[in-house]
């Protein structure tokens, strides 16, 4: 793996998948396919953590 991006998902429901889109533009710009997106279950009460579950469902390289 050449990059791992990580981030938290406290109070990010409104934006874990514009979040998740510019970080995965970016990341193929840098390294192409070889990146992935770890987002940390920090407790948040919205509903972050079922939308980055969402997302691993259709991105591999995003790990909850």
């Amino acid at each position: 793996m050449k990059l791992s991006i990580v981030a938290t998902l406290y109070q990010s429901a409104p934006y874990v998948a514009e979040f998740h889109r510019r970080a995965s533009e970016t990341a193929r710009q840098l390294v192409a396919e070889d990146y992935e997106i770890i987002l940390v279950n920090d407790g948040s009460p919205d509903q972050s953590l079922a939308l980055a579950i969402e997302l691993t469902q259709v991105d591999s390289r995003v790990v909850v």
